[in-house]
């Protein structure tokens, strides 16, 4: 998933094909109802610790792959 505002989106949708409320959402993967919804909202500041168990419950993984291309960071030497 390149988009990062349809990650809500796709979360919604895997939670709703499985048939569950956001409480149940939130009671499985032991997170508040709160918590769902924000995921479900694409908040910027989404926590790890919230998102890793709403990601499990819902069948699915996180991971890290890098980039086609790299931006270029200057060492600023700090």
């Amino acid at each position: 998933m390149t988009d990062p505002s349809s990650f809500g989106t796709r979360i919604r949708a895997e939670r709703r094909a499985l048939g569950l409320t956001q409480q149940d959402l939130a009671d499985l993967a032991g997170v508040s109802v709160r918590s769902v919804h924000e995921v479900e909202h694409d908040k910027p500041t989404l926590r790890l610790d919230v998102l890793t168990p709403v990601v499990t419950v819902l069948g699915l993984e996180l991971s890290l792959t890098p980039r086609t291309q790299t931006p270029h960071v200057q060492d600023t030497g700090q």
